[in-house]
């Protein structure tokens, strides 16, 4: 199976767009939910936006 990184990024960067750019560690943490879907084989965007704005809402709020 081949991640298309193109679209990794886009649904990452839409999924963080409203983050300050020091909350690095949660940009990760989503990154990694969406990095986890694709490799299962979930490559609809709108699925791996939704997974990434659960991954956002499930961050610890340390990290905010």
């Amino acid at each position: 199976m081949v991640l298309d990184a193109a679209l990794l990024r886009a649904v990452l960067d839409e999924v963080c767009q409203h983050l300050p750019q020091e909350q690095t560690g949660v940009r990760a943490h989503v990154a990694s939910r969406i990095l986890e879907a694709a490799t299962r084989g979930e490559t609809t965007p709108d699925v791996l936006k939704q997974i990434g704005r659960a991954a956002l809402s499930e961050a610890p709020t340390m990290w905010r």
